[in-house]
């Protein structure tokens, strides 16, 4: 088996927020495989790059707002649709400011700030089951300290 046979058999590494503001949820619109979508804001770990760091740069990246992590929300496992697996890491964030006109990553249509029966009303149209079901763990009270994250770097 090749290297790249190998790389697309394994999951891939992410990262999302649940960023709330005013019993709103911060979500992006987006197109993905000819839909339009709802999600966290989210997207790979990059190589060296730390979650808290992934966390950071994807939710500016995916919606011009620079957030301060506070909480990790779980670990998640996605077998999607298209035969890529997902583990997922969710963190909880505070919204600090916007950017203002920032742009968007390729894909992303609008940022949104949607109460919850407004999700629910979207269900349907949610990217995957781990969106809806992040926010009922976090409503429900589930976090973790950050901390509980060891993420090792070389030294130099």
């Amino acid at each position: 088996m090749n290297n790249s046979t190998m790389d697309q058999n394994r999951p891939h590494a992410t990262v999302a927020t649940i960023v709330e503001r005013n019993q709103k949820y911060l979500l992006v619109r987006e197109q993905r495989d000819g839909k339009i979508v709802y999600n966290q804001p989210a997207g790979h770990i990059e190589n060296g790059e730390s979650v808290v760091q992934a966390a950071i740069r994807e939710t500016l990246e995916e919606t011009g707002w620079n957030i301060l992590p506070t909480r990790f929300a779980g670990l998640s496992t996605y077998h999607a649709p298209n035969g890529i697996s997902y583990l997922r890491s969710t963190l909880i964030a505070e919204p600090l400011s916007q950017v203002a006109d920032a742009p968007l990553d390729e894909g992303i249509l609008e940022a949104v700030w949607l109460d919850y029966e407004e999700i629910l009303m979207i269900e349907d149209q949610l990217r995957s089951p781990i969106v809806k079901k992040v926010i009922d763990d976090y409503r429900m009270g589930i976090s973790y300290p950050l901390d509980i994250l060891y993420e090792q770097s070389p030294i130099r």
